[in-house]
Order: C-alpha cells, then sequence, then structure tokens
C-alpha cells in the first residue's frame, strides 16, 4: 500500500503542477478505486494538496507566472471557506458527496471548453476586492467539502468569465489552493476526521511530481495546456462514474 501511494503522490503532484489543481479531483477518485472510503480520500486529499499547493506556489513565484496582486482576497475567502467547509463534511453522506463531486466536474468541463483562448493579459477583466473575497469563500466551502482544493471551479471561471490566459489562472489557481488546503486540513483535525499518516506519504511524494509539472506547464503551449486540462477533467469524470456504478 505504501508504495502505491508513493506512485500516486508522484503522479498527483505532477498533475498539480501541470494544470494547477489541488489534486483532489483526481486522486480521491484513484484512492476510492484502491479501496479508501469517500471520507478517508477526502481527509488524505487535503493532506497532499496543503504540500503540492504551497510549494507549487512558491515556484510559480519565483519563475514570475504567479501575480499574487487581486489573488490574496481570493485567497482570503477560500481560507475561511476551506475552514468552514472541513466541518461540514461530516454531517453529509457518502452517496451525497460523490454526486456533488460529478456535477462540479461537469460544470468545469463546460465552462472550459466554451472559453476562449487568451495569450495575454490585455483583455483581463477586474473585480471588486470584496467580490472576490465572496467568490473565494464559496468556492472554498464547496470544494473541501468534497476533498478538492478549488482551482477546478475557479481556473475555469478566471479563463471563461475574467478572460484570464490560461496559464496565468492555472497559477493562480494553485495559489487559491494555498490558503482553502490549509484552512480545511486545521478544520479536519480539529474535527478528528483525517489518515493523517496516509496523507503525510502522498503529501511529500507529490513535492517531486509538483517540480516536474510546473517545468512541463511552461514548456507546451497555452492551445495543448487547454486540451490537455480538458482531458484530464473527462478522465476523472469517468474514474467517477465508474465508482458509482459499480
Amino acid at each position: 500500500m505504501i508504495i502505491e501511494l508513493i506512485l500516486v503522490g508522484i503522479f498527483i503532484g505532477t498533475m498539480s503542477g501541470f494544470f494547477g489543481i489541488g489534486g483532489g479531483m483526481i486522486l480521491v477518485p484513484i484512492l476510492l478505486v484502491i479501496g479508501f472510503d469517500i471520507k478517508d480520500a477526502i481527509g488524505i486529499s487535503i493532506v497532499q494538496m496543503v504540500f503540492s499547493s504551497v510549494f507549487g506556489s512558491y515556484l510559480n513565484h519565483k519563475k514570475g507566472s504567479l501575480i499574487v496582486g487581486e489573488g490574496i482576497f481570493v485567497g482570503l475567502g477560500g481560507f475561511i471557506g476551506g475552514y468552514i467547509g472541513g466541518y461540514v463534511t461530516v454531517y453529509i453522506s457518502d452517496t451525497i458527496l460523490q454526486f456533488l463531486f460529478f456535477g462540479l466536474l461537469l460544470f468545469a468541463l463546460f465552462r472550459l471548453f466554451f472559453s476562449k483562448n487568451h495569450e495575454d493579459d490585455s483583455q483581463t477583466k477586474s473585480l471588486s476586492k470584496v467580490l472576490l473575497f465572496v467568490i473565494g469563500l464559496v468556492i472554498g466551502i464547496f470544494a473541501i467539502t468534497l476533498g478538492i482544493g478549488g482551482s477546478v471551479i475557479l481556473t475555469p471561471l478566471l479563463v471563461g468569465l475574467l478572460h484570464y490566459p490560461i496559464k496565468k489562472a492555472v497559477s493562480a489557481g494553485l495559489f487559491f489552493v494555498a490558503f482553502s488546503s490549509v484552512a480545511g486540513m486545521i478544520s479536519r483535525l480539529n474535527s478528528g476526521t483525517i489518515d493523517f499518516h496516509n496523507g503525510l506519504v502522498v503529501a511529500i511524494a507529490s513535492l517531486v511530481g509538483v517540480t516536474l509539472g510546473i517545468w512541463l506547464k511552461d514548456h507546451v503551449s497555452s492551445k495543448n495546456h487547454k486540451m490537455s486540462l480538458l482531458v484530464l477533467y473527462v478522465f476523472a469524470l469517468g474514474m467517477l462514474i465508474k465508482k458509482i456504478l459499480f
């Protein structure tokens, strides 16, 4: 089991760095297939997200692809929302969690598929700081309840509604995950509903993958990057459908 978790961690870390996701949208279905129940899988996912998002955001900032700016306000909302979301999970049934996750992935796939490619920041829209905070709050509650970082919702919104270039949106999404996942882990630890041992195994292994994923992100075109992200969403949907039906 340990070897499996290490390999999964490296894989998830690579996906996290490349796509700017916390990794939960892939990690949770994989853990379900391996044999973990949904709530343990969510707990392990949150621990992994803390490590990969903080380290990945540091690397992105160092490379100049992460502009902190407005992200702070979305992140602060995500932190509070993530903290609340960590307590909500224990009151929701496994079946409801799985169907919420399914609906979330469908929405993200639809939003991203119909978005236009923006190669620069010239058409990027701005929102008020209060609205950014509220967006972060809502996404944080919803995301941590499902064991994902929130960028799976935030990145398509940034690309499809605010016209962010895909790579800037990906970096901003991973930065958001750092806030929501830390808050989610704190609240889950306080309520005693987290598999910290297995979470650390996956999380530490994911750091290797994050480094590789960010390197890959910087060496692909925006068009190919978007197509890869769409493939990722379809893959996660397929794994979740398999789990729900069988």
